[in-house]
């Protein structure tokens, strides 16, 4: 804590009464300030009595538009500043996974189709929209990015994720991080890196579920993207993940939230507790008795903010301090953590907005072009046997056939606004009034759905085609069937099919992919693969689109028909940037994040296991089965063609790390942006180390014979590991680097050995 910040928080500390410390440690949800459509100064009175840490969600909660969010954050931090004892303002967080959640904000695609952009430019320029929109409206601090590790496709929340490499991740979260942040937090918006730690990997794939997990692999991959957040950007909170790890609760574990976060990866910011943490404490985890013990537990073990609301660090906990149970420094480390970062966010100068020009940063030409450019670099082409790209000049016919077509609501990852918004069913009892209100009412609070202008694939293509005949087909679930003859009548009378099948993210009971929505089958949901095998039956030429942020295992699919793409959760503008690439406006850059399995069988299945992983002994394959993926990770094809040559590895000394440089070449006709990525293997270690790791990547855009030479660096952490025992650290020896166009289209490889 830098010298003037740790004055002026002694200063504010010892101001404060045992009440108005453990009000720093908690929050309220907006609902809870406001009555009908407006700040209510009664109930503030009674809420913030004792100042507050966070104000939750007025984006995500309400339907009000950004000049009302910034009307209702000033009028909430002038009663903070004016009403109460120590005048303290409070932090207002938000989501923003992908996109301010908020009415009006920007809707990128889902984070698992940022991620597959392997674009962290793009991801930067796109943070630093959403900072623009979050701060205009006084929210300052964020529950984003998710930088979890997904190794199971079946986790519902995999779409929140940047898929399963440690350095993919680690790079497109240091990317937003850094955009929303900036070099000084009084500028920016304090970032949450989530969800710490291996909540990727989740037995049996189900949200909450045990991580078994041990200390190398969990050090080693998953808590790496937080490290290189936290050493590179400067990471300023971090909340923990609802699971136990090896039997610890991560949000009640010491080792987890202090020996290893802080004291080895080196965080000095604030922890924030996942919604209703301390509760699971009791009632899942059951590791106390009642709700002080839990948040006693959670206190010592280095959780600094109870989100959403206050509970357990409330009366429980103040009950406990009284007693003698608890000691007052314990909340005093917590709280001095919670003013630095009101502190270095700059709020005692200016907690106050100019909620006159908030509109003014929403909904610009360059935001929705920057929307339209993420989702054409998000679409990855998994199959294509030529019909891509589709000529948009010919006056023939085509058919636009499935349900995720012309649905708006398709487009939306579960943590994009107005998705998130349905979420109603957590309710006050007491009140009988939505968490997050549905009801639909112009002008008023209430959420949703209040979509964003967005254009479907079918609105898109229509735009582009003389003669488009359209037909949903079916719906994503249930087992009405009565549409699919009209779409195969429309393929059979078009000179090429576009269906687009997929799946609902959302957090509620008809969603298919999102959190709490896991899944034993990777497959299409209700008659989408019936109405997909029809279509292919016709024998027109038929182009598959994956509208879904949840990975389909589709062999079939991808051995018949002429193109799989996938297009992820696309946002807003996800309608164009499908059609700029399947009209060849734009490359087929996207790659994929994640493995693609056969069949959710093959779970885990990543493209970094260890020596000895990825195939069934002696045989290789399953008895039923290629052990091979359906796809790898990083595979991706564009509508032209690269080649590599002229590999040179440098360095002499592990300290030096490896230097590689190559030479791509566009062999093709038509202009291209290939993705480069280098893989890398410690060919004789003292421990199973991966056959293939990706260490680093670039995107090289070239014209029709154009070459460039490309000079990537993989740096010395990067060929270290924990040894036996634990130490981290890199042995000398012979390391083969492998560079290509995914984890396995290898083409070139070379060796070098390195000295200590």
């Amino acid at each position: 804590m830098p010298a003037g910040v740790e004055d002026r928080v002694d200063g504010l500390l010892a101001q404060l009464s045992l009440r108005e410390k453990l009000a720093q440690l908690g929050g309220a949800w907006i609902t809870d300030l406001v009555d009908a459509d407006a700040f209510s100064a009664q109930r503030a009175a009674r809420v913030l009595a004792n100042g507050i840490g966070t104000v939750t969600r007025i984006g995500a909660t309400t339907g009000l538009r950004p000049t009302a969010r910034a009307e209702l954050a000033n009028a909430i931090q002038r009663h903070l500043v004016e009403h109460t004892n120590a005048g303290i303002p409070a932090v207002i967080h938000e989501e923003s996974t992908a996109g301010f959640c908020a009415r009006d904000a920007t809707q990128f695609p889902q984070a698992i189709g940022l991620a597959a952009t392997w674009d962290p430019e793009l991801i930067n320029a796109m943070a630093r929209v959403i900072r623009e929109q979050m701060t205009a409206v006084g929210a300052r601090h964020t529950l984003a990015p998710v930088l979890d590790i997904a190794r199971d496709p079946r986790w519902g929340r995999t779409e929140e994720t940047y898929g399963e490499s440690r350095h993919l991740t680690s790079r497109m979260g240091v990317a937003y991080v850094r955009g929303m942040q900036t070099d000084d937090l009084r500028g920016g918006v304090a970032c949450t890196g989530k969800h710490f730690l291996g909540y990727g990997l989740s037995e049996g794939g189900m949200n909450h579920a045990p991580v078994h997990l041990g200390g190398r692999e969990l050090r080693e991959v998953f808590a790496e993207p937080f490290r290189a957040t936290i050493a590179e950007a400067n990471l300023a909170t971090v909340m923990n993940s609802y699971a136990s790890v090896d039997g610890l609760p991560c949000g009640g574990s010491y080792a987890i939230l202090t020996a290893l976060l802080r004291d080895e990866l080196g965080f000095d910011g604030v922890v924030v507790a996942d919604y209703f943490t301390i509760g699971l404490l009791l009632g899942h985890h059951r590791i106390a008795p009642n709700l002080g013990r839990a948040g006693e537990v959670a206190l010592r073990a280095g959780l600094d903010m109870e989100l959403p609301n206050t509970v357990a660090y409330g009366d429980p906990l103040h009950t406990l301090i009284e007693r003698g149970d608890v000691e007052v420094a314990l909340v005093d480390r917590s709280v001095r953590r919670v003013l630095a970062l009101k502190l270095k966010l700059g709020l005692f100068e200016q907690p106050y907005v100019d909620d006159a020009i908030a509109a003014r940063v929403y909904d610009t030409p360059e935001q929705r072009a920057l929307a339209r450019e993420l989702a054409a670099a998000s679409v990855v082409v998994c199959t294509n046997d030529g019909v891509l790209p589709i000529d948009a000049s010919s006056n023939e016919p085509i058919a636009v056939i499935g349900p995720c077509a012309d649905d708006v609501r398709l487009l939306q990852g579960d943590y994009s606004y107005p998705a998130h918004a349905e979420i109603g069913f957590l309710t006050d009892q007491a009140e009988d009034r939505g968490i997050l209100p549905s009801t639909v009412a112009e002008g008023t609070m209430a959420a949703g759905p209040y979509y964003p202008p967005s254009v479907t694939p079918l609105a898109a293509l229509r735009e582009l085609f003389a003669d488009v005949r359209y037909e949903r087909g079916c719906a994503l679930d249930g087992h009405d069937t009565s549409g699919v003859a009209a779409a195969v009548e429309a393929a059979r009378a078009s000179r090429v099919a576009v269906v687009c099948v997929g799946g609902r993210s959302g957090l509620t009971h008809d969603s298919t992919t999102g959190e709490f929505r896991d899944a034993t089958s990777l497959g299409l949901t209700g008659p989408q693969q019936g109405l997909v095998d029809a279509v292919l039956a016709t024998g027109t030429p038929t182009v598959v689109v994956l509208v879904s942020g949840r990975v389909h295992a589709l062999a079939q699919v991808a051995e018949r028909a002429s193109a799989l793409v996938v297009a992820w959760c696309p946002g807003e503008e996800g309608g164009h940037g499908l059609a700029d690439v399947l009209c060849g406006h734009r490359d087929a850059s996207g790659r994929l994040p994640i493995t693609v399995p056969r069949s959710a069988g093959q779970v885990p299945i990543h493209h970094d296991h260890r020596a000895g992983g990825g195939r069934s002994m002696m045989l290789g394959d399953y008895t039923d089965a290629p052990s091979a993926p359906l796809f790898p990770f990083g595979h991706g094809l564009s509508y032209t063609s690269f080649e590599y040559d002229r590999l040179k590895l440098g360095g002499r000394r592990l300290d030096d790390g490896i230097q590689v440089r190559c030479r791509v070449k566009n062999t093709g006709r038509r202009a291209g942006i290939e993705t480069v990525q280098i893989y890398l293997r410690d060919d004789i270690a003292s421990l199973a180390r991966p056959d293939r790791e990706l260490c680093a990547f670039t995107k090289v855009a070239l014209e029709p014979g154009a070459s460039q030479v490309v000079e990537l660096a993989i740096a010395p952490r990067q060929l270290a590991f924990y040894d036996e025992a634990m130490h981290f650290a890199a042995e000398p020896g012979s390391f083969t680097v492998m560079v290509g166009s995914s984890a396995t289209d290898v083409r070139l490889e070379g060796t070098i050995k390195l000295v200590a």
